[in-house]
């Protein structure tokens, strides 16, 4: 809009020819202006859309991630509440294992302890019996 404007004067006031030019371009150059705003407001949606998509597509990865974090931390503390009892488990059963085999080498102990007693026993009959034998053979070899 080109600010003031001169007329040239006709009989009856101002030249109608100059007054409808001037009207014509004031149009033409808000019509040029209405439809350089109207294609920036359309450029602004598209824009808007485009973010809005773009924030949503966010939204939805974020709240897929936080998801994703909780099934994972779930899944961590389940697994190592597990590791936890396994080796507990493992714990006790070592515990009660080395009970056993102490046990067991104990009564082994207790049985080498009999063997021996017995291999005395069955020493002593055995030198018995020898110096009988002996007794009787050196009966036998004087006779």
């Amino acid at each position: 809009m080109a600010g003031e404007k001169l007329f040239s004067t006709a009989l009856f006031g101002f030249k109608k020819k100059h007054v409808n030019d001037y009207l014509e371009r004031l149009n033409k150059e808000y019509e040029e202006k209405l439809k350089a705003k109207e294609k920036e407001i359309a450029d602004v949606k598209a824009q808007y859309r485009d973010i809005k998509s773009k924030y949503d597509e966010i939204s939805s990865n974020i709240q897929q991630i936080k998801e994703d974090r909780e099934k994972i931390a779930t899944a961590f503390i389940t697994a190592q509440e597990k590791a936890e009892t396994i080796i507990n488990d493992a714990k006790l059963q070592a515990i009660s294992e080395k009970k056993n085999l102490e046990k067991q080498v104990e009564e082994e102990k207790e049985k080498l302890v009999d063997i021996k007693e017995e291999l005395k026993v069955l020493k002593v009959e055995l030198v018995g019996k020898l110096k009988k034998y002996e007794g009787e053979l050196s009966g036998f070899i004087k006779e």
